[in-house]
């Protein structure tokens, strides 16, 4: 069901972090071809705004919503209707997420570079944001929390929730995303929500939408964030610089470094958890452990073959971009997943919390064997929005910084400008830009 690979001795020494990284398992994901696919989707929405919404939506969703912009009506009666469970769990969530997200609010900073000269970096909020909930393979509820919650944490005034239309449902909601997606909105406060999916909803977030006779349906955003599948992320890299996005999140993957104090039984069970989401999902299981690996193996086929969407997760754990690395110890594991830089990585070691504190590339880490990334997916008060495709090694998940933009703001007196004049003059000259140097002296010509 899933092959192995050995990067034992002298097969890991010879190679590079480059080459490593181009060694182990990935899901092959082409965004340039998608390019191609979305280019005229997001220009069809530019051109003819809530008409070519309707008509998107007809084609790739099988729903021609009425209206685009879910009513305030249909969000209270999902609320309503929510099963009280479900309800209790989103609460819960939200107070973990908030609890969380709240302690990364950032405050102004003040530093007196001279006398009567300071800088202070100014913290401000994007004055509004489009947040994506994919809504095709797997309705995902739980990312509207994680979406909304570091924003409103960061104080953006202005939140607009995009997720397609599903064709299953039914009475009050024909028409409007998953009923689950439009109550954790009302929960959260959230009134603006359309009925909108795929590139097109991140092209109606760059250029915003209007009726034929005029009115306004939405409004541009400044940044757009949240998952989706390749062509949400396609539409992301196309409309980038118009809008500023948070990643380019691609197929979810999860990465298991373990030695033989693991229990095989937890190991598989968290790599089928995300094999779960999507045929390109990535399982990967980093060992030092012969038998772990072994007993692993075993515990796949027999949970895979129980669990409700055994198909989907065979095809997962069967492809290209999942497996099983076997190392010579946990150093050198530890250099496999740092160049691997996983969405999520799982430490199940002895030390476990000392083998994670030397981790420098992942998107979020889980300690030991009672940290699972299902955690992290729902409750755990993380970000489950996180970078992928080995991106970790340069970008982090979303969080309330995503959100902030720093402003230096400079503010210097006569004389600590003058103190400092002849530094800027020097350096204008230098730089062959005497006119930068002028605009200092000029304030001293009289």
């Amino acid at each position: 069901m899933i092959t192995r690979t050995s990067l034992r001795g002298s097969a890991l020494a010879s190679l590079d972090a480059r080459a490593l990284r181009d060694t182990l398992p990935r899901a092959a994901f082409d965004v340039e071809t998608a390019l191609d696919v979305v280019r005229p989707i997001c220009e069809q929405v530019r051109h003819h705004g809530a008409d070519a919404l309707r008509d998107l939506s007809e084609k790739f969703d099988g729903v021609r919503p009425d209206a685009l912009r879910v009513p305030a009506e249909v969000l209270s009666a999902a609320l309503d209707q929510l099963d009280p469970d479900i309800r209790a769990a989103l609460t819960e969530a939200i107070r973990r997420a908030r609890l969380v997200h709240d302690d990364q609010r950032r405050t102004a900073t003040t530093t007196q570079v001279a006398p009567g000269g300071t800088v202070t970096e100014r913290w401000v909020p994007v004055d509004r944001v489009g947040l994506y909930v994919p809504g095709g393979v797997a309705v995902l509820a739980s990312s509207v929390v994680m979406n909304v919650v570091p924003a409103q944490a960061a104080g953006v005034e202005s939140l607009a929730v995009a997720s397609p239309p599903q064709r299953s449902n039914t009475g009050a909601f024909v028409g409007y995303p998953d009923p689950t997606i439009l109550a954790a909105c009302a929960l959260l406060g959230v009134d603006e929500v359309y009925a909108v999916g795929g590139a097109q909803a991140i092209a109606m977030f760059a250029y915003g939408a209007r009726e034929a006779d005029g009115t306004t349906v939405c409004e541009p955003v400044s940044l757009v964030t949240g998952p989706g599948n390749i062509y949400v992320v396609a539409a992301k890299r196309l409309l980038k610089g118009l809008i500023g996005i948070d990643s380019e999140a691609g197929p979810t993957e999860i990465a298991i470094l373990a030695d033989d104090s693991a229990d095989a039984e937890h190991v598989a069970a968290d790599l089928i958890s995300q094999a779960e989401h999507d045929k390109l999902a990535a399982a990967v299981l980093v060992t030092d452990s012969d038998d772990l690996a072994e007993r692993v193996e075993q515990a796949l086929e027999r949970r895979v073959a129980s669990t409700k969407h055994a198909e989907r997760i065979r095809v997962s754990l069967g492809g290209e971009q999942s497996g099983i690395v076997l190392v010579d110890d946990v150093e050198a594991g530890l250099r496999v997943v740092d160049a691997y830089a996983a969405e999520h990585l799982e430490i199940q070691t002895r030390d476990a919390s000392a083998v994670a504190a030397r981790v420098r590339n992942a998107g979020a880490i889980f300690v030991g064997a009672y940290a699972p990334v299902s955690l992290g997916d729902y409750a755990a008060g993380s970000n489950h929005v996180l970078p992928t495709g080995g991106c970790a090694c340069h970008s982090s998940g979303l969080s309330v910084q995503s959100f902030l933009r720093g402003i230096h703001v400079v503010d210097y007196t006569q004389d600590a400008l003058r103190e400092v004049a002849s530094v800027v003059t020097t350096l204008a000259q230098a730089e062959d830009l005497p006119a930068h140097g002028e605009a200092v002296t000029a304030r001293f010509e009289r």
